[in-house]
């Protein structure tokens, strides 16, 4: 029987949706999810679960200010959400309105910022931001920190901070990669002092990881497309790390999506990993056979989404199933500030 949205339903209290993180990176708590059975911990034991010779791999994209509010030259109220920077000054956007905008519409957004919708793309909008100055510095400048639907606040100074790693480097999400909000640089230190390495990816993470699946048989889903970048250092920690019987350990669905991305096999049955920029419309079901991934931290994440999808593919329904009761049980925080999870891979 093909798989179904219903497949991946479950009943959530609304006040397990963490509306805020902990009052301190890394005072979460952690399930740990290993051959079938489920362990409750603090994150801050992670350094006690992985040894020597394991390799982190990070995503160290940054979220930008996404979000703008503003006018139609007409006068009607609009929000646009930035979702991809494609040059100094175009970008394709997300726009709330009541109603969509024509080709040839002009825009006064926050800080006075003058914008030209060119037309569409799919779902999304093609723009113009007249002016001197870059996209990425007007939403510097002008923009809201662009927080998950589920968070009812108004972005906060605090959220600026920390609705982004420590290791945020290159702009572009606009939505954190949100399983690398737990580690402060102490915690970073302290795994590599005890001979876990540390590797980067960048995946910018787009709204479309917030959209409902639409389609009831999965299997007529199309994901949205991201864009990721895997260096040859990378390249080379993840060969190095295989060949040496180490373990991958992906920090996010982020970076899982982006090795398996980049994943091939050779003819002598070896993994092996493309460097370079490329974008990826992977969708992770149950069946699918992952090629370098080992073990996964992640936080828990919503019903019939596409990301517990790929969850229950890297650890098996039923376990993951079961790890979701017991998390509510348990009244662990869920979704992007809430808790974690460090999950095995199950055998394939």
């Amino acid at each position: 029987m093909p798989l179904t949205l219903t497949d991946f339903d479950y009943a959530l209290p609304d006040e397990l949706i963490a509306q805020a993180p902990p009052r301190e990176r890394g005072a979460s708590r952690l399930l740990q999810l290993a051959r079938g059975q489920l362990d409750d911990r603090q994150f801050q034991d992670l350094p006690e679960l992985l040894r020597a010779g394991d390799l982190l791999v990070l995503n160290d994209t940054r979220v930008i200010k996404a979000r703008l509010h503003g006018a139609k030259a007409s006068g009607g109220r609009i929000e646009v959400l930035v979702e991809r920077v494609t040059g100094e000054h175009d970008a394709l956007a997300q726009v709330r309105a009541s109603k969509p905008p024509r080709a040839g519409t002009k825009l006064l957004l926050n800080g006075g910022i003058a914008v030209e919708v060119l037309g569409r793309d799919e779902d999304l909008y093609r723009m113009r931001f007249e002016g001197a100055q870059s996209v990425h510095a007007l939403l510097e400048q002008h923009g809201q920190v662009p927080l998950p639907p589920y968070v009812t606040h108004a972005p906060t100074d605090d959220d600026e901070t920390r609705y982004q790693t420590v290791y945020a480097r290159a702009p572009g999400a606009v939505a954190a990669p949100t399983a690398g909000l737990h580690f402060d640089r102490a915690m970073l230190a302290r795994l590599q002092s005890q001979g876990v390495r540390l590797a980067w990816i960048t995946l910018h993470v787009g709204a479309g990881t917030f959209q409902p699946v639409r389609a009831a048989r999965l299997d007529e889903h199309q994901m949205h497309a991201e864009r990721y970048f895997v260096s040859e250092a990378t390249r080379a920690a993840v060969r190095a790390t295989m060949a040496g019987g180490g373990r991958v350990i992906a920090v996010g669905t982020t970076s899982l999506r982006a090795l398996e991305s980049a994943a091939s096999i050779l003819p002598d049955a070896r993994v092996d990993l493309a460097s370079g920029e490329a974008e990826t419309r992977l969708f992770i079901l149950p069946g699918y056979r992952f090629r370098v991934v080992d073990r996964l931290i992640t936080n828990f994440h919503l019903p019939r989404s596409t990301l517990l999808m790929l969850i229950s593919a890297f650890a098996g329904m039923d376990e993951v199933r079961r790890a979701y009761a017991h998390a509510v049980a348990q009244r662990y925080r869920f979704f992007s500030y809430g808790d974690a999870m460090l999950i095995d891979k199950m055998r394939q």
